[in-house]
């Protein structure tokens, strides 16, 4: 895996400021097996950090490949970036412990990599969640021309009591939130444990979310109706 970093660093910043950055690259760079090329640096008003990766893959795991009775995971839980957010940007009122895990969803998000790179065989289907959740599932069922049935939504007990005290729509953080980076794939019943064991090692929440049937769209099963999961994440290039 190979990496290109374009970097805008304010004139206010100090040798000590940019020597902590490129030591968070280097640390990066060792945590996830790349190799940074090189990049671009110019000044600007305030900092701005694009990185590019890029590599050759023996197999590249397709947003369309889902089939008929495949189980829907996630590799994480969802909903923490939008209520961090909401808690730095709107001062939403949060308990010590939540505001410390929400915030760090915000600054520390988890990276998957080695989670997709070590399953990828196992995967029929994939796509990152960066977009917000139920963008991917609708791209996801959409591109496979099959229906994702949720059963089970990706988050926590204090996701839906924050949501609750602050007068939120805990769906809406869960589903429409995004940032999360974490992974959604769909896989055979028979690799699933295989898939659970890798999770349980590198202490891994996994989610098993859902399963993939005939028809088309995204839908939530409560109590034996089905409640239509809209594209609510982020839309790019979209007038405001």
């Amino acid at each position: 895996i190979f990496g290109i970093i374009s970097l805008t660093i304010p004139k206010r910043f100090s040798k000590l400021n940019i020597e902590g950055l490129a030591n968070g690259f280097q640390k990066a760079a060792r945590e996830f097996q790349l190799k940074i090329l090189g990049g671009d640096t110019n000044e600007g008003k305030e900092l701005v950090i694009n990185f590019s990766l890029f590599g050759i893959s023996e197999k590249i795991v397709n947003r369309k490949g889902a089939k008929l009775n495949h189980v829907i995971i996630t590799s994480g839980p969802f909903g923490y970036p939008a209520a961090g957010l909401s808690i730095l940007l709107k001062n939403k009122n949060c308990s010590k412990k939540f505001g410390t895990k929400a915030k760090r969803a915000v600054f520390r998000p988890n990276c998957r990599l080695m989670f997709g790179l070590k399953n990828k065989d196992y995967f029929s289907s994939s796509m990152d969640s960066s977009d917000g959740l139920s963008t991917t599932l609708n791209e996801m069922s959409s591109q496979s021309k099959k229906r994702f049935v949720i059963t089970r939504i990706p988050s926590e007990n204090d996701i839906f009591a924050f949501a609750g005290s602050n007068r939120l729509d805990a769906n809406d953080l869960i589903f429409n939130g995004g940032e999360e980076y974490e992974i959604v794939a769909t896989v055979n019943v028979s690799n699933l444990a295989k898939i659970k064991k890798f999770a349980k090692k590198h202490r891994m929440k996994l989610y098993e979310i859902g399963y993939v049937t005939k028809g088309k769209g995204v839908f939530y099963k409560k109590d034996e109706k089905l409640i239509r999961i809209r594209d609510g994440g982020w839309q790019h290039l979209q007038k405001s």
